[in-house]
C-alpha cells in the first residue's frame, strides 16, 4: 500500500478528469515539473492506485444506447460457483461492470447491447443457458445521468 500524500492526490484528481494531460500540464496544476509528475504517475501505477487509463466511449457512437442493471441470484452459494461467475462476467463484452454483493441479489451487473432483440439473445445465452442462476431480474435504464469512474480522492 503507498502512502498518499497532497501532491499524489492532485495529480490523481487530474487524471481522473484528463487521462490524455500532458506532463507539462500536469506540473503546473499540482506545482511540480513535469518530470516529477511522470514519476509519481509511474509509481502509481506500478502500486495499483492507478488500475487502467480509459477512454469512455459515447454508447449511441457505437450502437450500444441500451443500458440494463441486472440483479442475479445464483442457486447456491458455493465458492466455486462463486468464482465460476465471476469468471464469466469478466469474459462476456456485454457486461460493462459488475459487482458482487450482499442483500437480496449475488451480483449486480451493467449491461449493454444494442436493442431490446440483442439484449434478449444475450439473457438467452448468458442467464438461461447458466444452471446455476436462480434468477435475474432487469432494470432497464431511461438516462445515463453520470457517466465515468471518477473517485472522489481527499488526502488530510
Amino acid at each position: 500500500m503507498i502512502n498518499l500524500d497532497r501532491i499524489d492526490a492532485s495529480i490523481l484528481n487530474a487524471v481522473q478528469r484528463n487521462n490524455r494531460i500532458t506532463s507539462e500540464e500536469l506540473g503546473e496544476t499540482v506545482g511540480l515539473s513535469a518530470t516529477a509528475c511522470q514519476r509519481r504517475l509511474k509509481a502509481l501505477r506500478k502500486e495499483g492506485v492507478i488500475e487502467a487509463d480509459v477512454s469512455i466511449v459515447s454508447p449511441r457512437a457505437v450502437g450500444r444506447h441500451v443500458f440494463m442493471l441486472v440483479l442475479v441470484s445464483l442457486e447456491r452459494e458455493r465458492v466455486d460457483i462463486i468464482d465460476k461467475f465471476k469468471r464469466s462476467i469478466r469474459n462476456t463484452p456485454e457486461i460493462m461492470t459488475g459487482y458482487y454483493v450482499t442483500g437480496d441479489s449475488d451480483f449486480v451487473l451493467v449491461v449493454t447491447s444494442k436493442d431490446m432483440e440483442d439484449y434478449e439473445r444475450f439473457t438467452r445465452k448468458f442467464f438461461y443457458d447458466n444452471l446455476d442462476i436462480k434468477h435475474f431480474k432487469t432494470l432497464v435504464v431511461m438516462d445515463r445521468i453520470k457517466p465515468g469512474f471518477t473517485l472522489p480522492i481527499e488526502i488530510e
